[in-house]
Parts: C-alpha cells; sequence; structure tokens
C-alpha cells in the first residue's frame, strides 16, 4: 500500500478526529502507514480493535501500523505489547503532525512504542480544520472534548480528559468551510456536547452555538446535533427546536437506563421522571421529533424489575430509535467493582431490550408512511428524512436535497415516490 489509511471505530467524534489525523499525518510525510482509531465504550469494542489490528498486518506485512484512540489511551500498554503495532499515540497526540515525525523505528521494544501522555493534564481543545469528512455526505465538527462527569461504568474521562470546549469563532470558521466544500448538513459533535461552553468566556451553551451557527451561515441547510444529555438541554435548545426548521427533528438521548435506583447506581444525573419530561416538553414544541437513546441492559444490581422499568420507559417515550449495549465492566471503574450479573442474563436482557426497539422502530416506520419528507441524499442510494428516518433512495445524487412521498416500508428502511428536488 501507500499512503495513510485510516481504521475508525466508535463516535462521530472519532470519525470526525480520523480526518484531522490523516491530514497531520500527511502534512508529516507519513507513508504506507495504517492508522487505527480505536474507542473504549466497551470490551467488545476494544476485541474489534485488537482483531483489525491483526488482520491489518496480515493484509499489510510491510505497513507501519500506528494505534490510537480512546482505547489506545486507557489501555495503552496492551496495544504496545501487540507485535503488530509499531507505535501507540494518544488522543491528544493523534492531531499532531509532530507525533507522527517522531515515530519510533520499526522492531523497538513496547515501551518505545509508548507516546501517551496524561489526558487529564489537557486544559484546551485546539480548534481542527478540515475541509472533508471522507465517505460521508453529512460533515461533524467537534465542538467539545472530554467529560467532568464520571458515571459509574464509563472508562471514556479516562480516555478524553476534562471537559474542554472549542471557542465559538473557531466552530463558525470550520462550519462556514465545510459548507463552502458543498456539505449541506452539519453535525455539532462531542464527548459531552450539552456541556459545551461551561470553561469559554462567557459560558455561552450549545443552544447558543447552535443558533449562532445557523444565524451567520445561512447557507446551512440543515443542522444535527450528536448525542445530547437531556438534563444539561438549554432554553436556547429548545428555542431552536420550537422556532428554527433548520433544525433536525432528531435527539439522540443518552439515558442509559430507565429505573430510578439503577440510575442512581450509574451516578447519572436524570430521573426516569426527568427523561421523560424532557421528551414530552420537546414533542409538544415538534411533534414530529423523532427520539434515539444509548441504553445499558444488565447493568450491575439489576433485577427483573428494575429492567422491566427500562423497557417500560423507551415503549412510554416512543423511543424510535434504540442503541442497546448489554453492559461491560471496564477496568478501574466503579461499577465493574460492583456485584455482577450472569453474562448470560446480561444477553438474554439486551436481545429483549433490542426486540422492544424493533417494535418501536416499526411503529415510526407505520407512522411515517403517507407523510411527505424531506432527505438529504447519501452514498449507496440511501438517504435520512429530516427525523433521522432511513430511506431507500435508489438512482438519487448523493447530496442533493429531495421532497419526497412516504409510500411503505420493508421493516428496515422506508420507501418513497421523488416529488421534488433541490440541488442548488
Amino acid at each position: 500500500m501507500s499512503g495513510v489509511e485510516v481504521i475508525t471505530f466508535g463516535c462521530r467524534l472519532n470519525t470526525y478526529e480520523s480526518e484531522v489525523m490523516r491530514a497531520e499525518a500527511e502534512k508529516a510525510g507519513l507513508n504506507n502507514a495504517i492508522l487505527v482509531n480505536t474507542c473504549a465504550v466497551t470490551g467488545e469494542a476494544v476485541r474489534q480493535a485488537r482483531q483489525a489490528i491483526r488482520r491489518a498486518r496480515r493484509d499489510n506485512p510491510h505497513a507501519r501500523i500506528i494505534v490510537t484512540g480512546c482505547a489506545a489511551q486507557t489501555e495503552k500498554q496492551t496495544f504496545a505489547e501487540m507485535t503488530e503495532v509499531d507505535a501507540v499515540l494518544g488522543n491528544e497526540e493523534k492531531l499532531k503532525s509532530a507525533s507522527y515525525r517522531a515515530l519510533p523505528d520499526f522492531g523497538v521494544s513496547a515501551e518505545e512504542k509508548l507516546r501517551v501522555n496524561d489526558i487529564m493534564s489537557v486544559r484546551a481543545t485546539a480548534p481542527q480544520m478540515i475541509r472533508h469528512i471522507d465517505g460521508h455526505v453529512r460533515a461533524f465538527i467537534q465542538v467539545q472534548n472530554g467529560c467532568d462527569h464520571r458515571c459509574t461504568f464509563c472508562i471514556i474521562p479516562y480516555g478524553r480528559g476534562n471537559s474542554r470546549s472549542v471557542p465559538m469563532g473557531a466552530v463558525v470558521d470550520q462550519a462556514r468551510n465545510l459548507v463552502e466544500s458543498g456539505y449541506r448538513e452539519i453535525v455539532l459533535t462531542g464527548v459531552d456536547a450539552t456541556s459545551y461552553g461551561a470553561d469559554l468566556p462567557g459560558t455561552p451553551t450549545l443552544g447558543l452555538l447552535a443558533k449562532t451557527l445557523l444565524k451567520q451561515i445561512p447557507e446551512i441547510r440543515r443542522l444535527r446535533l450528536s448525542s445530547i444529555d437531556s438534563i444539561e438541554a438549554d432554553q436556547h435548545l429548545m428555542d431552536l427546536i420550537a422556532d428554527e426548521p433548520r433544525f433536525m427533528p432528531h435527539l439522540h438521548l443518552s439515558l442509559q437506563h430507565g429505573d430510578d435506583m439503577i440510575l442512581k447506581r450509574m451516578k447519572r444525573r436524570h430521573s426516569r421522571a426527568d427523561a421523560f419530561r424532557f421528551i414530552e416538553d420537546v414533542r409538544r414544541l415538534r411533534p414530529e421529533t423523532s427520539f434515539g437513546a444509548d441504553m445499558i441492559a444488565g447493568f450491575p444490581t439489576e433485577t427483573e424489575e428494575m429492567f422491566a422499568n427500562a423497557v417500560g420507559l423507551a415503549q412510554e417515550a416512543g423511543i424510535a430509535h434504540l442503541h442497546v449495549f448489554p453492559y461491560s465492566p471496564r477496568p478501574g471503574t466503579p461499577a465493574a467493582r460492583m456485584p455482577q450479573l450472569d453474562r448470560g442474563l446480561i444477553k438474554e436482557r439486551a436481545a429483549r431490550l433490542r426486540e422492544a426497539g424493533q417494535r418501536l422502530h416499526q411503529a415510526h416506520l407505520n407512522k411515517m408512511v403517507g407523510t411527505r419528507q424531506w432527505l438529504l441524499v447519501e452514498n449507496g442510494g440511501l438517504a435520512h428524512t429530516e427525523n433521522f428516518t432511513l430511506v431507500a433512495a435508489p438512482g438519487l445524487r448523493p447530496r442533493d436535497l429531495v421532497q419526497v412521498a412516504i409510500t411503505g416500508h420493508n421493516g428496515k428502511h422506508l420507501d418513497m415516490q421523488l416529488l421534488a428536488a433541490d440541488a442548488a
């Protein structure tokens, strides 16, 4: 191989950072290299990264393999000891061209491979300018990194550090840059995006940032948020939901559970009632809004009744896009020291929660049939509605906005009939 290949795992923030990594590595003159940007959310994510590294070495025996990302930050020795790996970079180091210029030679020891500093010492997030996100028709912008909260199940703060925000002016410049490159939809992303601005002068909020972007860059046709913590939603955000048609009617919530005792043991800051109230408030302001949510099944001490409360919340709230994680103990987290459930029971509950999610998704698809929707056409003959429902869109050109009539669905995606196109 030649050039720089990037293999990305995990969240939208990683997707954005992978483009920064590629640009910085190429600026440093790196060639014949594979960068693996890992995720540490679950043990399975780490296993998949290790598997991909071994496969990359088999397929590219002479390439240099550099591993980075959250799993490399939290489990640096694990990756340094892999014979397939040539270097391990931390989450801060991966974004700097100097890190790629200073890579060790082949055949060094595990300790010499490491370029991982203390992420907790990082106090600011430097703005990163990119013009393209490979393989995507919507553009992600990092507005925040790290997390000040310490949920008992979560290893991510130890991979990302404490919360720090990108200055608002830099976000506006990056958004304008991407719009000028032809992107019509922008997604604001971060580790704890709704904590945006607490460390900046004047403490601007995520909602104010979104308002500012839409005001200063009228060419943005669609604006979305990645996962948010509903307890941190500010009045500016609620105003956008109510009054701004370019702010898309879909929110992905970091719910994690639906039982108050489990939420307390998770050290979450919202209750079941808080979550339900937020969803009802949003629906009252914008009835067409759909919701996604992250939910964990099989958290330590979870009883059948507690699990039923999680399923019940998803059903009562009508969560259309349920993202289910079987609980995975992460070494070093408080939850890993709590009384654990049997792995078979965890998997069984996760399967039941997914089944409930599939039923909710079917109900959502049924409601969409017969409506008119605007779609952003993507690669591979697919598109998403404004409320982030997948639609089959064969034969249409990526990045076009089109209006369609929804004629049916196949259980996974909607079918449509083209009505009008806005290709400008």
